[in-house]
């Protein structure tokens, strides 16, 4: 079959067949993770997002409202994409952002794949992350920092290993960051390694040092493109050696077993 015209109810299915094979043994294998601890992280950390969410929010109101403008007569009403998205601790909340993609399905009445809904002007958007202006609030509600994890959908939190897990021990933020520039669509386990990454060494010094590759990397071309591509596909859990997998990287047998499944 082919992994494509999978419908959006056979790719859970299909997420919670690897789940059940293969959790055990990359969780039997996992390395321990130790989170960082310390004044900063208890309390320094959410001062820093109260100031400068704030603040970003009274400068950006003026780009907010062009970004609003230009949305609406990009993709019409609503202008906003509200989604639920898992934050510290497991806790669910809903992310804002302004839309960049239209709403069109394929014969299963499913969305089509990001890909192939995402407008010219919403590429614009997610290349200069514009898109996520408004996702300043939620840092000042304290749903989400300005540095940390990339918040997911709740649908993963059955997917994810004990150690990829630990990801939600802290806020999740606008970005974490690579510490090298690359050049291509991040892989599920290159992301969840540079957030395992973050939490054992969440500092001030760490969260300045992300804040200037954030700059860093909106500036880089190709690293700004790869940030703008939305191919990687879903999380689907894990391949035989352990490595957090997309939808791609199943292995053929396992889509097979949905032949002739409707």
């Amino acid at each position: 079959m082919d992994r494509d015209k999978l419908t959006r109810a056979q790719r859970w299915k299909l997420a919670d067949m690897l789940a059940e094979e293969r959790l055990p043994l990359v969780n039997a294998g996992g390395a321990p993770v130790r989170p960082a601890s310390g004044l900063y992280v208890r309390y320094g950390k959410r001062a820093v997002d109260i100031v400068a969410s704030a603040a970003a929010l009274a400068v950006t109101a003026p780009l907010n409202v062009v970004a609003a403008i230009l949305t609406y007569r990009d993709v019409g009403s609503p202008i906003l994409f509200r989604q639920k998205r898992t934050g510290r601790d497991g806790r669910v909340f809903e992310l804002v952002k302004f839309r960049n993609m239209t709403n069109e399905t394929d014969a299963n009445g499913d969305l089509l794949p990001p890909a192939q809904r995402v407008t010219r002007f919403g590429r614009f958007m997610r290349r200069t992350s514009l898109d996520e202006l408004l996702n300043f609030w939620s840092i000042l509600k304290g749903d989400m920092s300005l540095i940390g994890p990339r918040p997911l959908v709740p649908e993963y939190l059955d997917r994810y290993s004990d150690r990829h897990r630990v990801r939600l021990s802290v806020r999740p933020g606008l970005e974490c960051p690579p510490r090298i520039i690359g050049d291509h669509v991040w892989t599920w386990q290159e992301q969840f390694e540079n957030d395992i990454w973050y939490v054992e060494h969440v500092s001030l010094r760490t969260d300045l040092m992300m804040a200037a590759n954030l700059v860093r990397f909106a500036l880089d071309p190709k690293s700004s493109f790869a940030r703008s591509v939305t191919s990687r596909g879903p999380f689907m859990g894990y391949s035989e050696d352990g490595r957090a997998i997309s939808l791609a990287e199943v292995d053929q047998e396992y889509i097979d077993r949905f032949e002739g499944d409707d």
